[in-house]
């Protein structure tokens, strides 16, 4: 048995209640089996992959605190700590009912390459809670984030662990997690990213994961001889990537057609108005659904759909695993061009597979979406020389990093004939950079 097969048969023998993180390690490895054959001697003697599987730590808590009926409510608290090789931990916080270590170990490997290909000092890491912020007041909310931040406090710092916003952790969560570590502590530093820019953000975090996706796509189209003129893109999710998606992608003369949350979708053929959804989600913070009552032109259907919408480029923004096998069919079979995951691994693996077996350019989401951590290290950069950048020179930056990014991806699947092959490319590109660190610093 090959070393690879080896620890994969390890990990799924260890954690067989967590499918997402398997199938993250199992599409990691399965791509970076061609670098590890030419150096299994070496990695073997040396455990390097069952070290990079396992998490340097793995933190896990109570988090009690008081709704607004005077009813103490109880959730459970996750930061793993998964990889330090080039820097600092790097990862956001997710709020959502479905959290729990599996969902955290599966983003915090997947963190690990993400944060590698952008070039940056920053290493892996993610964490968050079952608590679900939907319905709950900005007292109920703040009262968990203080409670949240009372024990994750020990764990993080400006150089050690800077947390960052995910599904569920939008400014308002980022502005009480800061207010309670700066409360708890007395020091005013870079520990969480996606700030205010009252105190300490940055311009451009905002639109960055969105923005950057786009910028990856622009690239891709580039590579084939074509542009973003003209276009007709999918678009599911309603959050923060997929609104500045869809930004983007207008201002560079796409046509958007769709969005989603998770009731159901809408379809415009006419082009999504973002200032509708921006005043139904930002402001008032309703359903997808309510899109229809300001643009009767438009189509809502609920459950899902999204991806069997007739298309050119499709940009699954939402959860994990939305995009599966028979909307892959689906898209090929209604002519999209393109697919670049705008959330952490929203296809699943018969899907992702489906395009490579189909030669469909398809960019996974560890360098697709990798806009948002490198603008949120560029954050941490300008906290630690006291100084703001305006948003174009951030957006410049921006640019350049997912223009690099690509550059390295392509490299590498083309350096291990695999060439077209994004997602190889991506986990080798990633690898090759955290092996090289690992190696340098011993066995730690």
């Amino acid at each position: 048995m090959s070393y690879v097969d080896e620890v994969m048969a390890k990990v799924e023998k260890t954690y067989p209640a967590e499918p997402e993180f398997l199938q993250a390690v199992r599409e990691v490895l399965d791509s970076i089996r061609v670098v590890v054959d030419a150096n299994e001697e070496k990695y073997r003697r040396d455990a390097l992959l069952e070290r990079l599987v396992e998490p340097e730590r793995i933190i896990s808590f109570r988090v009690p605190w008081v709704d607004d009926k005077g009813q103490v409510q109880v959730n459970h608290g996750f930061r793993v700590q998964f990889s330090s090789a080039i820097g600092p931990y790097k990862g956001g916080l997710r709020f959502h009912p479905s959290v729990y270590q599996g969902i955290i170990k599966f983003l915090g490997f997947e963190q690990i390459f993400k944060n590698s290909l952008t070039g940056l000092p920053i290493g892996g890491g993610k964490g968050g809670s079952d608590f679900d912020p939907k319905g709950k007041s900005d007292r109920e909310v703040m009262a968990f984030c203080q409670a949240f931040m009372t024990e994750l406090y020990k764990y993080v710092g400006a150089d050690v662990d800077v947390p960052a916003g995910d599904i569920g952790v939008g400014g308002r969560e980022i502005g009480y997690l800061y207010g309670q570590y700066k409360k708890i502590t007395g020091l005013y530093e870079g520990v969480l990213t996606g700030k205010g820019l009252t105190f300490g953000g940055s311009l451009a975090r905002t639109q960055a994961t969105g923005y950057g996706l786009v910028y990856i796509v622009e690239e891709m189209l580039k590579h084939m001889g074509q542009t973003l003129e003209g276009k007709k893109v999918a678009v599911s999710g309603a959050g923060n990537v997929a609104t500045y998606a869809v930004e983007k992608a207008q201002q560079l003369g796409a046509t958007v057609i769709s969005m989603s949350d998770s009731n159901g979708f809408i379809y415009d053929p006419d082009g999504i108005k973002l200032d509708v959804v921006k005043e139904i989600k930002e402001v008032r913070r309703g359903r997808i659904k309510e899109y229809v009552d300001k643009v009767p032109t438009a189509t809502y259907t609920e459950g899902k759909g999204v991806f069997k919408l007739p298309c050119d480029i499709a940009l699954p923004c939402a959860t994990q695993n939305e995009l599966d096998l028979e909307d892959a069919k689906a898209l090929k079979a209604n002519g999209c061009i393109l697919v670049a995951e705008g959330a952490n691994m929203p296809s699943t693996r018969e899907a992702t597979d489906f395009f490579l077996e189909n030669g469909m350019p398809f960019m996974p989401g560890k360098a697709s979406n990798a806009g948002g951590v490198a603008t949120s290290a560029l954050e941490m950069t300008q906290n630690s020389m006291r100084l703001s950048w305006t948003f174009e020179e951030v957006d410049a930056k921006l640019k350049d990093i997912m223009v690099g990014i690509y550059a390295k991806v392509a490299g590498a699947a083309e350096k291990y004939g695999m060439a077209g092959n994004f997602v190889a490319g991506a986990n080798i590109a990633g690898f090759e950079k955290v092996v090289e660190a690992m190696q340098a610093q011993g066995i730690v």
